[in-house]
Formats: structure tokens, sequence, C-alpha cells
């Protein structure tokens, strides 16, 4: 029964962050290569830095190993349908990485710091002033990262990017952005069940035709 909840809340939140009922995913794209062309002026980093960007969807974190070299936990679909490790290297667009979160296929790479921004601005160490714990020397966090290298499970919830970087700065996996979702999503579970409650109630009305539509969408999720 957790694994099944787990599994929809997953999808939902893929359906939240990644907003797969807009324009389609040809926008999507159009503006990655626009973002990724617009080279930022590196900051100033050092090993160990815990570095974040907002990719087009999402904030994406990754450990700067030095070198103007950064190490991050992405999902990638290619791994799981080539071997070609030149193909595989090459910078991981949207629609590669939300085929990859389904599918729960993900590395962590070494990629350019350049790649790694994707033309957005850096913010660096930002998350140690809303976190309380003890930070690791910056050479510690950065054999940490090194040391996770290569394929690695993934959960969008569970274990994303966020986690990654956390546990190698502050030695506890956490995920501020997933806390968020799932401060949002109880309020609409809770909406969910009193439309439900109150069909069987008082039978099908218009005002619970979002509810008895969702029942089923979650089933089709699941499937």
């Amino acid at each position: 029964m957790l694994q099944l909840l787990t599994f929809l809340v997953e999808k939902l939140s893929l359906l939240s962050q990644f907003k797969l009922f807009e324009s389609g995913w040809s926008g999507y794209e159009d503006q990655d290569r626009e973002r990724h062309a617009q080279r930022c002026p590196p900051p100033t980093l050092r090993r160990g830095d815990l570095l974040e960007v907002p990719r087009t969807i999402f904030t994406h974190y990754g450990i700067y190993l030095g070198e103007h070299k950064v190490a991050h936990l992405i999902p990638d679909i290619l791994p799981a349908l080539t071997s070609d490790k030149k193909l595989i290297s090459s910078v991981i667009t949207n629609k590669r990485l939300i085929l990859g979160c389904m599918y729960k296929c993900a590395t962590v790479r070494v990629d350019t710091l350049e790649d790694f921004a994707y033309g957005s601005k850096i913010l660096v160490n930002r998350m140690d002033q809303k976190k309380h714990n003890h930070v690791f020397p910056n050479e510690d966090v950065a054999k940490r990262a090194e040391n996770l290298i290569g394929a690695i499970p993934y959960s969008l919830l569970w274990n994303n990017c966020e986690h990654f970087v956390t546990f190698c700065r502050y030695g506890s996996a956490a995920s501020r952005q997933t806390e968020k979702f799932c401060e949002c999503l109880k309020s609409v579970i809770a909406a969910a069940l009193l439309g439900v409650i109150y069909i069987v109630c008082f039978g099908l009305a218009p005002s619970t035709t979002l509810p008895t539509i969702l029942v089923p969408f979650a089933l089709w999720m699941a499937g």
C-alpha cells in the first residue's frame, strides 16, 4: 500500500513540477536551447561548494568538484536505451530528464559547469543559510560526491538531486522541494476525499465532478 501511494504521489508530482498540460514539449526544447546558448560567466567557486540553478521547470543542485566540473544526480532515459557513451554524455534535455524520472533511471554524473548551469545564474551555498546542520569541510563534501558517481536508484520524492547534495554537504539527505509539494498535496487529497464522501451520501452532482474524475485518473496513473 505504501509503495502504491508513493508511486501515485511521484507521478502527480511530475505533473505538478513539469507542467505537462501546458503548450507541449517542443516549446520547452526551444527554451532549453536558448537558455543553454546564453552562457553565464562562472562565479568564484571552491571545490565542495553546493551549487543551485533554476533549470526551466525545477531547481537543480550539484556539488562543485573544481576545474569547472560539477557532480550532480540527474534522471536520464538514454542509459536505458543505448550504450553510446558519447550520446549519453551530451547535455541532458528536459525530455530525457522527464522520461528518466518516469522510469526511475538516474546517475550521479560529472558535467562541465556550463552544461550544469544550462544558461542560468548559479547560486552558491545558499542552502547553508537555511540549514541548521553541521557543514562538512569542502574537500570532504567533494570526496563524498565523487564516491557516489555512477548509476544510482532514483525517486522523485525520496532520492533526487537535492537529497544527493544535502547528503554530501550536511550528512543527511533531505529535499525542501519535496516537502513543499507534499504540504500542498495534503490539501488536494483532503478536498478529493470530501468530494467522494459527498458523492456517496448525496449522489453525483456537478459540484462533485472533479473528485469523480480524480479517482479513475489516479488509478490510471498507477497502472
